[in-house]
């Protein structure tokens, strides 16, 4: 059963500009604070008398399985503030972007936790006169926080395992999001580990009270904005489902109120993570981008059933009560120059666009809607993007069938095909909305054709 809103969508003014606090630290700010931190951790090292222990093999794998510790160790705790949905680090360098250098750190930590347990190991043994293997066996044998230790790598490592794109792909958004909790047990146990073996913790004060003041930071950022701002948020928007609309195959929209949504300053093309109170799988929170301008009394989301927790959400009825953190992401009418801009659409990647259609500022200039899909019957929207396209003065393209289709006249987004659909295309700012594939090869195409990097804005709709 599908109850619609007891309301019209209304008119509401054009919104350029909002929710706009301006921060001061940019990127390249953010970069040169982490490096200066790696610095720091190095130097010491160093103070400590890293390079003294290098005159022999014990010695040198020893002092190197110390550093990698210790920069492991600074990188599992950046894994955690990149995510940690920090305000000015998700306004500053954009959702998708942390997205994408959480998932490079995070390798990078994996890696340097290997080489502490591979380089430590060999080092204790050289110095004790036994193997690598005897050495590990004894270790775990007489050191319970060796062991402990060695329990929270096993974390890391299936957490890195279930991040390799391979794996990934095979996996459930609900087992990924599973198997990624036991980063936090890998953590709290490096940290017990680190604090009655680690060098740094035992012997500086100094080293002691930077360490800690790092785990603060990280597990206060996490606190203050993982729980406490969505806590603040629920209780006072009180979100609840009033309506659930099929909008194409395996494809419904909900439409979503509460109390005081005006306050949220909600953007098209931005997304929240939701959580319906409803059945299983209630605790992990999805990504879904809101698909309507948001009113101030409803926020429409659109969901395509690709998976369990997904596919549940295609059964909601009116009344069940959500859970949603957000507003997030910078993917929003105000990255438009006033010039002319392309809009590219794969699949249920429409639906930030299709928001975005709805608040284009007056003088947007010349835009430029292509919209991939399958087939008719996966298209979303199709009543209500040919009404905005009129309205909005938009040309709306929509590109339906297989590759194989002739009436495609082969790959439609290939550079060539690009071209001559719109052939000023060099000029435009290009919106990019679908899966991690659809993004790429579309990114792939674009960079054949000319056009900058700053030019090109990505949402990829699978986090």
């Amino acid at each position: 059963m599908s109850v619609l809103p007891d309301t019209a969508w209304p008119e509401a003014p054009v919104r350029r500009g909002e929710p706009g606090r301006s921060w001061s630290i940019g990127a390249t700010d953010l970069l040169l604070l982490v490096a200066g931190n790696v610095l720091l951790i190095v130097a010491m090292w160093l103070r400590h008398g890293g390079l003294g222990q290098l005159g022999t093999i014990g010695g040198a794998a020893t002092a190197l399985g110390q550093l990698t510790a210790l920069l492991g160790t600074f990188a599992a705790l950046l894994e955690l503030v990149l995510l940690s949905r920090t305000p000015w680090l998700e306004q500053t360098v954009g959702m998708d972007r942390l997205v994408g250098w959480h998932r490079w750190v995070g390798f990078a930590c994996l890696w340097l936790i290997v080489g502490h347990l591979l380089l430590t190991t060999v080092g204790w043994g050289a110095t004790a006169g036994r193997g690598p293997v005897d050495e590990f066996i004894t270790l775990l044998a007489e050191e319970p926080y060796v062991f402990m230790a060695t329990v929270g790598f096993v974390a890391f490592l299936v957490v890195g395992l279930s991040s390799v794109r391979r794996v990934r792909d095979r996996l459930s958004y609900e087992t990924w999001y599973g198997l990624h909790l036991y980063a936090y047990v890998g953590i709290a146990l490096a940290f017990l580990h680190a604090l009655v073996v680690g060098t740094d913790f035992l012997a500086d004060p100094v080293a002691r009270a930077y360490w800690l003041a790092l785990y603060a930071v990280t597990f206060g950022l996490l606190l203050v904005f993982r729980i406490g701002a969505p806590l603040r948020l629920n209780l006072r928007h009180r979100l609840v489902v009033t309506g659930v609309v099929p909008e194409a195959a395996g494809v419904v929209s909900v439409y979503i109120t509460g109390r005081d949504l005006g306050a949220l300053r909600a953007r098209a093309g931005q997304f929240f993570q939701w959580r319906f109170l409803t059945g299983g799988g209630w605790w992990r929170a999805h990504p879904y981008s809101l698909s309507a301008r948001p009113d101030g009394r409803c926020l429409r989301i659109t969901i395509k059933g690709r998976g369990l927790d997904s596919n549940l959400a295609l059964a909601l009825r009116p009344g069940v009560r959500v859970l949603a953190e957000g507003p997030y992401g910078t993917f929003t009418a105000d990255r438009l120059r006033g010039g002319p801009a392309l809009f590219l659409a794969g699949g249920i990647g429409i639906t930030p666009l299709r928001a975005m259609l709805d608040e284009l500022p007056p003088d947007h200039g010349d835009v430029v809607l292509i919209y991939r899909a399958s087939s008719w019957r996966d298209v979303a929207f199709r009543a209500e993007l040919d009404e905005l396209a009129a309205k909005r003065r938009v040309r709306l393209v929509y590109l339906v069938g297989r590759r194989s289709d002739p009436a495609l006249q082969g790959e439609p987004l290939s550079p060539a095909a690009l071209a001559r659909l719109v052939p000023d295309i060099a000029g435009r700012d290009v919106f990019v909305s679908g899966s991690e594939g659809f993004i790429s090869y579309v990114r792939s195409s674009l960079r054949r054709l000319g056009l900058r990097g700053d030019r090109v804005h990505a949402e990829r709709f699978a986090f």
